[in-house]
């Protein structure tokens, strides 16, 4: 992974590249950002920043026998934990090295990917996905021994929040004090759940998620999409690379008349419009269904700002959406927003936790003609 695969964020990239160059490498540093951000991917572009062998400005060679094991994950001196259980497949004594090849496979093909995913990948059955302690035991081991060829080992945590309290302490005095030329890169998207033990041994680095310029540069360029595209998707993703990605494998983006017949539907009161658009939600894949809703709550959003700064601040194009944005700022207010964005919220929450989408889609049509209806 290199930087110049990242799309954006070169604010955090030049920090990265220049705590090398001045040779101000902190050994523990604790990647933050929320799912869908580049987090990973910028943690595994450092690392292989830090041992490329012929580093040019601002980025890895790409090329050197270092960047191509990198490339590969292959890396003798990279080790790298996460969160796992047993499942059909494996049945007892489950560990990152054993579901390596599955986690690097979901990594190569999709940098973004979140817990979510894994979960889904690794197909345990409901069961709660942990780093033990015995593979923080493992990593002071492996740490403990001499690089194979590296200047730096890199352990790289993925999800540290999934760690147990003996697992985590047990990796404490080499967060604080490692063997020479060993980095730890901790990789969290919910950094409140960590340890303050565990925060306070690393140099933390804040990732934001991508900005729509940088989410659309990336589709367009990476994925081949048209432009017109690349900001339909765009706008649904919000600045989550995942979801961005995820939108492009959907057979049906068509949310814009979706969501306008079924507002409109709830607005005018129309009971049956409301029962068949219900139905033909709940019979869509539950991403898609997802995903509507928060294309439903973008445009409550920019209907909100379009009534009180006008264009300045909106992310979808004023005369797209049939002028819905427009339309919906004349019979909407700030009360009524928070009040509809809250229903939308509940309800792609219920979906989340697999509750009958037709009910939820039903019950939520419902709510908002009740809103809408308020004085």
């Amino acid at each position: 992974m290199q930087f110049s695969q990242i799309p954006g964020l070169q604010e955090v990239k030049t920090t990265l590249i220049n705590s090398v160059t001045n040779n101000h490498v902190a050994h523990a540093q604790l990647f933050a950002g929320v799912e869908g951000s580049a987090a990973l991917p910028l943690a595994l572009a450092y690392a292989t920043y830090v041992n490329c062998l012929e580093k040019v400005e601002g980025d890895s060679c790409g090329n050197c026998s270092s960047c191509s094991k990198y490339n590969k994950l292959i890396h003798p001196d990279l080790h790298i934990i996460f969160p796992v259980t047993t499942n059909k497949k494996i049945t007892k004594d489950a560990s990152s090295e054993v579901f390596f090849p599955d986690w690097r496979e979901a990594f190569l093909a999709n940098p973004f990917f979140t817990f979510g995913d894994w979960m889904e990948l690794l197909d345990g059955e409901n069961k709660q996905l942990l780093i033990n302690v015995e593979e923080s035991r493992t990593i002071v081991k492996k740490i403990s021994m001499k690089a194979f060829e590296a200047e730096y080992k890199v352990v790289i945590i993925w999800l540290p929040e999934t760690m147990r309290a003996e697992g985590a302490n047990a990796l404490l005095k080499s967060l604080e004090e490692p063997p020479a030329k060993t980095l730890f890169l901790l990789v969290t998207a919910k950094q409140e759940k960590l340890l303050t033990t565990i925060i306070s041994r690393t140099q933390r680095v804040q990732v934001r998620l991508f900005n729509d310029a940088e989410i659309r540069q990336y589709l367009i360029e990476e994925k081949g999409i048209s432009e017109a595209q690349a900001k339909r998707v765009t706008y649904l993703a919000d600045g989550n690379m995942r979801e961005a990605i995820q939108l492009l494998s959907e057979e049906d983006q068509d949310h814009e008349s979706k969501i306008r017949d079924w507002f409109r539907a709830c607005f005018a009161s129309k009971l049956q419009d409301m029962i068949r658009m219900s139905e033909e939600f709940g019979s869509l894949p539950r991403e898609l269904q997802k995903s509507l809703l928060q294309y439903g709550l973008g445009i409550f959003r920019d209907s909100l700002m379009y009534k009180e700064v006008g264009t300045d601040l909106l992310r979808v194009d004023e005369n797209s959406t049939d002028n819905m944005v427009q339309k919906f700022s004349q019979v909407i207010d700030f009360s009524k927003v928070l009040s509809l964005s809250q229903v939308l919220n509940d309800a792609h929450a219920e979906i989340e936790r697999n509750i009958n989408s037709k009910m939820v889609f039903m019950d939520t049509s419902f709510q908002m003609n009740k809103i809408f209806k308020q004085k």
